[in-house]
């Protein structure tokens, strides 16, 4: 593996930055901790292209140089790259251009959800070095071992992309993933509306009247305070405290002392006052300002068929040799029978099993088993024979 080169200079940057205006393609990872923030903080970022690495500390200097060369032609390569999206949203305001993910690649090649670790053994015929998940990425200066570890995560992802393409272009795929990644490329990642945080809360949906009001207010005010003082919301109000404060509204200082897991951080007296005013507001909120979470729920009288299309589309997905997540979710498919919409219901997915599931739901198709009851079979003419060989990586 080439010798990374530490970037921690604005010169050195720009150095780095003209180089990169030259390629077509660049790999990319982050290092970051995000347990006592509420945004998680950059630590590190490794860029790899041609024969050169570069690692560059945030902690150092701007990275919105670096806008250039997302918002640029190249393509940024990763590996499980949501969350390097949105971190690298937040510290140089540009999204990629294009992007190639080996992980979901690897998804549509029969390889499950693989860690890059097990690509680079695989693909590349390569050990990478083994880190300690728990190292801090905030100490300077970085050992030996932590760079080293850092530029393995970059060092042959070009490589592990370029054979996981061959591969995807031999079972008529390809496209497939360059639709995937151009989707997870665009998805939203700001933060979501406060207002609804309370949809996280266990037990959520069973909440009537007032409580849906108080429990909105104050989960939204939690978010919000963790927002301005970046920390977790779990430091600003534990789900414990809440779970309490819903329950039995505490109308002033001395009540909500009382609640479970209420500390002395909440009890100082600009604080309380804040809490108290939103429980206030929750309890007296216009069912018109209530912000109730999407229905994910089909008719009961469906839930059997919701049952045994899930059990095929599982099934489907093992015969197709595709992660079972990127062929369909639960959300996926009450979507199609709900409102006959969503991924299911075009492109290649609906071709796969969107409209042989309409097919069913309509009567046009059955359900049988198969080989002594392992097997399930929807019998209809739309069903696309899975590859009896796929190509092998």
């Amino acid at each position: 593996m080439m010798e990374p080169i530490w970037i921690d200079t604005d010169a050195a940057l720009a150095e780095i930055i003209e180089d990169l205006r030259t390629v077509e393609e660049y790999a990319l990872d982050t290092e970051f901790h995000g347990e006592k923030t509420y945004f998680a903080r950059l630590a590190l970022v490794q860029i790899g292209w041609n024969d050169r690495i570069a690692l560059i500390d945030p902690l150092a200097i701007s990275l919105l140089p670096l806008a250039e060369i997302l918002n640029g032609d190249a393509t940024m390569v990763v590996h499980a790259g949501d969350q390097d999206l949105a971190i690298l949203a937040r510290a140089t305001g540009a999204c990629p251009t294009k992007m190639f993910d080996t992980q979901i690649a690897a998804g549509f090649c029969g390889m499950g959800t693989p860690s890059l670790l097990n690509l680079a053994e695989k693909l590349a015929k390569v050990e990478l070095a083994k880190g300690d998940r728990l190292t801090d990425w905030t100490k300077r200066p970085l050992t030996q071992n932590q760079c080293t570890y850092a530029a393995g995560d970059v060092a042959h992802l070009l490589l592990i992309a370029n054979k996981l393409r061959d591969s995807l272009r031999d079972q008529g795929r390809f496209d497939w993933v360059e639709l995937e990644c151009e989707e997870r490329r665009l998805r939203n990642r700001e933060r979501p509306d406060p207002r609804t945080a309370w949809w996280k809360l266990k037990g959520h949906r069973q909440l009537r009247g007032k409580y849906r009001g108080i429990a909105q207010e104050v989960a939204a005010w939690r978010e919000q305070r963790g927002a301005l003082i970046d920390q977790p919301t779990r430091f600003i109000l534990s789900d414990l405290a809440m779970a309490g404060i819903i329950s039995r509204p505490p109308q002033d200082r001395e009540e909500l002392a009382a609640v479970r897991g209420v500390d002395g951080r909440i009890l100082k007296e600009q604080i309380a006052t804040q809490l108290l005013e939103a429980i206030d507001r929750g309890a007296n909120l216009a069912p018109t300002d209530l912000v109730l979470p999407p229905s994910d729920e089909t008719d009961r009288s469906l839930a059997p068929a919701v049952s045994v299309i899930a059990a095929w589309l599982s099934q489907r997905a093992s015969e197709l040799k595709i992660e079972s997540s990127l062929l369909a979710s639960r959300t996926d498919l009450t979507e199609l029978i709900n409102a006959s919409e969503g991924r299911l219901a075009s492109g290649w997915r609906s071709e796969m099993v969107g409209e042989p599931i309409r097919q069913l739901m309509n009567g046009e198709a059955v359900i049988a088993l198969s080989n002594g009851g392992r097997r399930i079979t929807l019998q209809t003419a739309s069903v696309p024979d899975p590859p009896t060989e796929p190509a092998l990586l």
